[in-house]
């Protein structure tokens, strides 16, 4: 059944979904896994995804679906809303279907934005474990990255108060030689806090650590995340936590976990995180969710293992992409499916009447203030300057051989001849359009989505990557640049060509993917330029290296690992009920 979303909170309608959620041993006899194939968590449980890979090797793979969106307003158009939304109308359909999205972060959750769990009558539950933490990875990430950290501080405390002769008769190390100017990794912590941005450590004596700037960043940006989303297996994730560059030597030479012997143990506290966690729908389609990386500086998906997982156990598999098409889309396409091997066979471009207001000139959208009367009142012409964003972003995904299909999700001041004028216009662009309220009502406004998505599915496709994998680092950003942004070319800062140049030539990263980093708030660089920017050059500033994930990241601008809290965030609202231990006021 669909509850009124318009008088009933996020959190009561997750609350009220609860009551006929299926159990653990309930959802195992659905989905026909072996009693060693889930493992129970209280409420919900993780799947081992090794076993049932393994004895589902066999089994054809599921049609694979993908949603992403029109460059969003700072609201956010409603991806997750619509992934729940399209499981549920094509449960309604009675087809089998799944779904995996990220995790959220704590961040996020008690900050601005609140949780990311869909909203209205779609929406995932259990809501309250789904907000805090959920089955521990985030937690477990923290832990393994900060001990990371532990190692590398330790060791450059030791290696200052002992001779290189003591450092071997008391612990059997060399002297690493760390250059304390040159520490790239910093320690995490899943909260927006600004004030530990930049940092000091190390004050007081000898024993009391090494006195260096330092500084956290929020736990879903750390590489160890990035790492679970695009990992094959556990031996896989094993290999790559030897990897990571966590500083660099007074010789330029680069220190990494595994030369501080500490790879095994941060492997050990993520031994858990490999495997999915199970959640459904309010409409009780079962949802995956696993891994939660930045969308910016990592891939911005869930991971590969629970897509694959997904596609073995249900005929319709619907994956998220975080951000808009221009980033989200374009990692899913020329990242994460070379990564996998797997080809979607669709694309759903989540589209709103607001979004396309703001990039049809309307006034600006804040956070926390009441949206101007442009937005909540009939305005064609707002409407029509817009409609040029999110025919870009269909012919972006056009370039991958697929045909998207546009999901309209709608709010209830959207009027019909807005509605009209936007599928006319997407389908004037070669891609499918549906309306959806799936928010209102859930599967049942879903089912027009279903639909088209269902017959995109027997679409033949061409899938084919934007650029071959053995093209060089520069071309591949030229590329990306001018035929998914828009812009007229790319302009490097010296240092960042003099690194481009040495990532070339050094074979060591060949097998490096490309991990484009810009805003989110635009096509271009520039957050405040909306629509479809032209006459611009998109500047490289930096590459990031991220050596355990195999990632190399152009940045198109500056780019904090640690969001700040805003000054109405959502913990002001989060209280518990302390007769039935019951969370109230998430989102």
């Amino acid at each position: 059944m669909a509850y009124d979303a318009t008088k009933m909170a996020d959190w009561e309608i997750s609350e009220a979904a609860e009551k006929n959620m299926p159990t653990p041993e309930e959802w195992r006899e659905k989905l026909g896994l072996e009693k060693d194939e889930m493992l129970a968590m209280g409420r919900l449980a993780k799947i081992d995804f090794l076993k049932l890979i393994n004895r589902l090797a066999d089994r054809p793979d599921g049609k694979y679906i993908e949603v992403t969106a029109v460059t969003p307003t700072p609201l956010g158009e409603g991806k997750s809303t619509t992934s729940c939304g399209l499981m549920e109308g094509l449960g309604k359909r009675g087809v089998n279907v799944g779904g995996a999205l990220r995790q959220p972060s704590g961040g996020p959750t008690m900050n601005v934005k609140g949780t990311a769990a869909g909203g209205g009558n779609s929406l995932l539950i259990p809501m309250t474990e789904f907000s805090l933490g959920l089955t521990g990875d985030i937690n477990d990430i923290m832990n393994a990255h900060n001990l990371g950290m532990v190692a590398l501080t330790a060791r450059m405390q030791h290696e200052r108060n002992y001779t290189d002769e003591q450092l071997q008769r008391l612990s059997g190390i060399r002297r690493l030689d760390i250059d304390p100017t040159r520490v790239e990794m910093g320690w995490i912590i899943d909260y927006c806090a600004q004030a530990l941005r930049n940092i000091i450590i190390g004050l007081g004596g000898r024993t009391d650590g090494y006195v260096m700037q330092s500084k956290f960043g929020i736990a879903v940006s750390s590489e160890l995340m990035a790492m679970l989303a695009v990992v094959t297996d556990l031996a896989d994730l094993r290999k790559r936590m030897d990897e990571i560059t966590v500083a660099f030597d007074k010789t330029g030479k680069p220190v990494t976990t595994g030369d501080l012997e500490v790879g095994g143990a941060m492997t050990a506290w993520m031994r858990n995180t490999i495997n999915p966690t199970l959640m459904s729908t309010a409409e009780y389609q079962p949802c995956f969710v696993h891994a939660g990386p930045f969308a910016n500086i990592a891939v911005g998906q869930s991971s590969i293992i629970a897509d694959r997982v997904g596609l073995k156990l249900f005929d319709y598999h619907v994956t998220e992409s975080g951000f808009a098409a221009d980033i989200g889309f374009e990692k899913f396409w020329n990242v994460k499916c070379r990564l996998s091997g797997l080809k979607p066979h669709v694309s759903v471009l989540t589209t709103t009447i607001r979004a396309l207001k703001m990039h049809g000139g309307g006034p600006r959208v804040v956070p926390g203030i009441k949206l101007p009367e442009e937005y909540t009142k009939e305005n064609l012409g707002l409407v029509e300057k817009g409609l040029a964003n999110m025919i870009h972003h269909i012919n972006t995904i056009r370039k991958s051989g697929m045909n998207p299909v546009v999901c309209i999700n709608c709010f209830h001041t959207d009027t019909n001849a807005e509605i009209e004028m936007v599928r006319k216009a997407a389908e004037a662009a070669g891609a499918r359009c549906a309306k959806s309220t799936h928010w209102a009502n859930g599967g049942d406004g879903a089912l027009e989505l279903a639909d088209a998505v269902i017959d995109a599915c027997n679409e033949k496709t061409k899938f084919e990557f934007l650029y071959d994998i053995k093209t060089p680092l520069r071309q591949r950003v030229e590329k990306i640049a001018k035929e998914v942004y828009g812009a007229d070319g790319v302009s490097w800062t010296p240092e960042a060509e003099a690194k481009a140049k040495m990532l070339e030539s050094d074979p060591k990263y060949a097998d490096y993917v490309t991990m484009m980093v810009k805003t989110h708030l635009s096509l271009s660089h520039d957050p405040t330029r909306k629509g479809v920017p032209t006459g611009w050059i998109l500047p490289i500033r930096d590459i990031l290296i991220y050596s355990g994930a195999k990632f190399l990241c152009p940045c198109a601008g500056t780019i904090s690992l640690m969001p700040g809290t805003g000054s109405n965030p959502a913990f002001r609202r989060v209280d518990v009920d302390t007769k039935t231990g019951a969370v109230r006021g998430l989102f």
